[in-house]
């Protein structure tokens, strides 16, 4: 059985504002775990650009009002 080698950790430098929003993030979705959170918002990122190029977009959608909004970068 094959394994997918995970790439090695690295560290990257944010800025100010950007820590302060991971920091309230965090404690909003209670982990102490940045790293995976910045995998996750990363993660709809991606999801968003590859739907843009396959002329999709991402929405959000309220399920009370069936109201729409499109996620924008």
């Amino acid at each position: 059985m094959e394994t997918e080698e995970r790439p090695q950790p690295v560290q990257v430098r944010i800025g100010g504002t950007a820590a302060m929003l991971l920091v309230s993030l965090m404690e909003k979705l209670g982990t102490d775990d940045g790293g995976s959170l910045i995998a996750r918002a990363l993660g709809l990122l991606d999801l968003a650009v590859q739907a843009r190029r396959q002329g999709k977009s991402l929405c959000l959608i309220d399920p009370k009002t069936g109201d729409r909004q499109e996620i924008a970068f």
